[in-house]
């Protein structure tokens, strides 16, 4: 049974058709990329499925549950959760803090009681702290929990929007151009971090342009082209489809 499935998703901006009839499924502890040449629709993909644009029409499913049009903290909610093309902290605020802030979803007092500071308020407080530690654990950067987020390196940054998007404790994450900016070594650290993060239990969704990344980890690809989706299956087979090479390489 899928855990995520599409179809026939269209989205369009005035005469620019972005996604095109787009349908496919993501199974429960799957690794699955999208990929596919600037332009693809690919982010718009990914906001079509955490509610930040609704589709013009088709089905999207998450558990069984449409979600399609759904407000994207309701989908959160849910147990979906996504990183962005560039992280997006709160700089003046610590590492630790900006993870703190993916468990919101996770907490049980409102605004009166944490302002009353009861007990029991206090208590999960304190669960919300060392819950948000151990994503920083998680992904290498508990050492920095207490440095202002501005005050990191790019990939730094990129961390700490992973470790915030495991804190809100996702069944299936979308991480969106994860590598990019990266180097070398930090493209290998990260595709071990992807690995890990699938074997506690979390199923992925990626879009990215780094090939070797991809088909490293990756046990299913879904190819875009200008909306429409043009190939899909396992890595040994989307890289030598016709049409695929045809995007890439160009047909001469």
């Amino acid at each position: 049974m899928a855990l995520l499935e599409l179809d026939n998703v269209r989205r369009s901006f005035g005469g620019l058709v972005a996604v095109d009839g787009v349908s496919f499924s993501v199974r429960p502890g799957q690794i699955k990329a999208i990929i596919g040449p600037n332009g693809a629709g690919k982010t718009t993909l990914f906001n079509l499925i955490s509610g930040v644009l609704k589709p013009d029409s088709g089905r999207i499913w998450f558990k069984s549950g449409r979600i399609g049009g759904r407000r994207p903290y309701q989908i959160a909610n849910a147990g979906l959760s996504r990183t962005f093309q560039t992280p997006s902290l709160f700089l003046r605020m610590s590492v630790l803090q900006n993870v703190m802030v993916g468990r919101h979803r996770l907490s049980a007092w409102e605004f009166a009681g944490c302002g009353l500071r009861l007990p029991a308020q206090s208590r999960e407080e304190r669960a919300i702290r060392q819950a948000a530690l151990s994503r920083l654990e998680f992904v290498g950067l508990a050492r920095l929990a207490d440095v202002p987020a501005g005050a990191l390196a790019f990939g730094q940054r990129r961390l700490v929007e992973l470790a915030r998007a495991l804190a809100t404790e996702p069944e299936l994450l979308l991480l969106d151009e994860p590598a990019s900016g990266l180097n070398s070594k930090e493209r290998e650290d990260l595709a071990a971090l992807i690995s890990r993060t699938r074997e506690q239990g979390v199923t992925i969704l990626l879009i990215e342009h780094d090939m070797s990344l991809v088909m490293d980890i990756s046990e299913d690809i879904l190819v875009l082209d200008h909306g429409l989706a043009i190939a899909e299956g396992p890595p040994t087979v989307v890289q030598n489809d016709p049409k695929v090479i045809a995007v890439y390489l160009g047909t001469g």
